[in-house]
């Protein structure tokens, strides 16, 4: 049977107004007394409930956090980080992964919002702009993470994916690749990448044409399925720029399976940094996000404006790094 406030002040021989008291730190009373009650609780394990707290009005100490996939290890990795900082601040926080599916992204936003959290914090794509809405006309503080609200008043705080995607173009071109092909995402900071790699590349005098780009949703065998379409399609290019690390290691696996030598036949570059790149054999050069920092500053944000401290919106840009590692190469004309 589950334990009440009645349970506990009956058993601590006190009013119910003074456990309350004790739960919420305020009131007098005689330190014998609410060190009894807390021995209570300890005792019967009762936990406040935070409903409760929310109905009164009080924080629930909780932030909601909807990322598109837990299983892609950037959004693991900054989930870490935002878990670590939150707790930090005496927070907690409750993690949805939404597969960017419509009706998961609804279903877990009304979720969170029965629970009172305290704040959102959003890195999935929600097609349905109105959902978002509904948390910024309730008062709701919310942060989106690598995505854009798509309305005015709300803060983002991301990674100059444009930036990335032009370093990326600039760091093959000047290795010599001029016949590459690009395996992006179907969202909008991939798509940035493929924009900003499209402005290198044609910046050098050359003609980027669709069909160097394959959309693929990110996964290991996404990633294998891209190159298997990219050997169908033709001659296979000399190098590879995937939009992020998990579609990237995907291609380094399935070139391993076909006896494709990396980066002596195909030079790859991948986006993120995860423990992917930094992990694999050979080590995949990749566009870094500074995920730590990105992780704590959109914490930092969110309980600013939960505590009225920032009432502002700004779009936080971080800028990218190149990390060479081994996976890219000079174009050789021995090349497969």
């Amino acid at each position: 049977m589950k334990v009440t406030i009645y349970d506990v002040a009956e058993k601590a021989g006190v009013s119910i107004a003074t456990v309350s008291k004790v739960i919420n730190s305020t009131g007098n009373m005689r330190q014998e007394t609410r060190e009894r009650v807390l021995s209570v609780m300890e005792e019967l394990n009762y936990y406040p409930s935070m409903m409760a707290s929310a109905l009164t009005g009080k924080k629930t100490e909780t932030l909601g956090l909807l990322v598109p996939d837990i299983s892609n290890p950037f959004f693991s990795e900054i989930a870490r980080t935002i878990e670590d900082r939150a707790h930090e601040k005496g927070l907690s926080v409750i993690m949805c992964s939404t597969d960017e599916s419509p009706e998961k992204e609804k279903k877990y936003l009304e979720l969170l919002r029965r629970k009172q959290v305290d704040g959102f914090i959003i890195a999935s794509s929600f097609n349905d702009k109105n959902l978002l809405k509904g948390i910024k006309s309730a008062g709701t503080p919310l942060v989106m993470l690598t995505q854009e609200a798509g309305m005015t008043g709300i803060t983002s705080v991301a990674v100059d994916d444009f930036t990335g995607g032009y370093d990326a173009a600039n760091h093959l071109l000047e290795l010599g690749h001029e016949k590459i092909a690009l395996i992006n995402e179907n969202r909008l900071s991939s798509k940035m990448r493929v924009y900003g790699f499209r402005e290198a590349y044609e910046s050098h005098g050359y003609t980027f044409t669709d069909d160097m780009v394959i959309t693929a949703n990110a996964s290991l065998a996404n990633g294998k399925k891209a190159l298997q379409t990219i050997i169908r399609n033709g001659n296979l290019p000399s190098a590879i720029f995937a939009c992020n690390d998990l579609l990237a290691i995907g291609v380094l696996q399935g070139a391993r399976e076909r006896g494709i030598n990396i980066p002596e036949d195909l030079s790859l570059m991948g986006f993120d940094n995860t423990i992917l790149a930094i992990t694999s054999v050979p080590g995949l050069t990749t566009i870094a996000q500074p995920i730590e920092e990105m992780g704590k500053k959109v914490v930092d944000v969110i309980i600013d404006s939960i505590n009225n401290k920032y009432s502002g919106s700004e779009r936080i840009l971080y800028n990218p790094e190149l990390m060479q590692r081994d996976t890219t190469s000079a174009f050789s004309k021995e090349r497969v």
